[in-house]
């Protein structure tokens, strides 16, 4: 034992009767170790209560067993689940998973970048505020080991991506609202320089195209994920004069979903009966929230899950690659007819 009175790699050496090089290697899985060998070996490290320290251990293998993980936001509830469905599958690959936020500030996502380095993490995943910082880019391509981006384009940077397929979500919630005779559809979301803005865009333009009906640019709003921005929105785009008035509100994001009922209860109106509402993303609290609003579904925990394999597959030398995640519509009580 050390000076601490901890069981060390000696003792178990000692105890198995054989030599510290052969403990070590038995330990470490290595190839030229014998069963019967490796079996002795971790009989005595058992009845000894003998733990490899991970430290020493990262330094012989070079591995540190740990992934990192930045999120943009603990706020928000989807990367709740993110980091459930991540954590699930790094855990039974013997892999320990940090997570860190950079509140949503473009510093301290590069800042964290360089940390989760320092700390020799073997595979970063990173849900990023934004598609356009050069900063970002260039702290990726400087990490040195495996990325992985959650929905996110970073162009021609060498880094795995799991992407949600927001298109067609969005394309099938509009077409139903025009089916439905709406012809003042709105579309409020976060800002354009992140891809799922850009995509529920596409989608819900797509629609619009296909219907024949030229969509009212000032119905779609882009700008912050945040529920003040977006309750302000609501509010003013009720107020517009009758002519001028969506008839239906698509609320893309989670902060959007928050802030498109809030400005709609400040102005007493009921969802699906003053207005259609459909919001991305189905929270929990929505499920018992009546009337039931209409949602395009995705699924977070998957995305985490997905991101993991990713990680995973690419610490044991594969290549970056692209997985794309459905996203689908439910209509439900606050898909109606335009009042009227």
């Amino acid at each position: 034992m050390d000076d601490n009175g901890s069981v060390t790699i000696h003792d178990v050496a000692k105890r198995a009767g054989v030599a510290v090089s052969s403990v070590s290697r038995a330990l470490n899985d290595h190839p030229d170790v014998s069963p019967q060998m490796r079996a002795r070996v971790l009989t005595a490290a058992r009845k000894l209560g003998y733990s490899p320290d991970p430290a020493a251990q990262s330094l012989r293998s070079g591995s540190t067993k740990t992934i990192g993980y930045i999120v943009r936001d603990f706020e928000n509830p989807l990367f709740l689940d993110n980091i459930h469905g991540m954590e699930e599958t790094v855990t039974s690959a013997n892999y320990t998973l940090l997570v860190t936020n950079s509140g949503g500030d473009p510093i301290n996502e590069v800042e964290r970048i360089q940390i989760l380095k320092k700390r020799r993490v073997d595979a970063l995943v990173l849900s990023s505020i934004s598609d356009r910082s050069s900063a970002t880019r260039k702290a990726v391509a400087e990490f040195g080991g495996p990325v992985v981006l959650l929905d996110r384009d970073f162009g021609k940077v060498a880094a795995g991506n799991v992407r949600l397929d927001h298109v067609t979500g969005v394309h099938e919630a509009t077409s139903h609202l025009l089916a439905l005779g709406h012809h003042r559809v709105a579309l409020i979301t976060g800002p354009r320089n992140i891809r799922p803005t850009r995509e529920r865009l596409k989608g819900f333009e797509r629609a619009h195209s296909e219907s024949g009906i030229q969509p009212d640019s000032d119905l779609q709003v882009t700008g912050k994920f945040s529920s003040s921005f977006i309750r302000e929105t609501t509010v003013a785009l009720m107020n517009r004069p009758a002519s001028r008035r969506p008839t239906a509100i698509i609320a893309g994001g989670i902060q959007s979903t928050v802030g498109l009922l809030e400005g709609l209860s400040d102005l007493d109106i009921r969802p699906g009966e003053g207005i259609s509402v459909v919001v991305c993303d189905d929270l929990p609290w929505l499920r018992v929230l009546r009337p039931r609003l209409s949602v395009v579904t995705r699924d977070p925990a998957e995305m985490g899950r997905a991101a993991a394999r990713m990680a995973l597959a690419m610490i044991a030398g594969e290549s970056p690659s692209s997985v794309m995640l459905p996203t689908s519509y439910e209509a439900r009580e606050t898909s109606s007819p335009p009042v009227g």
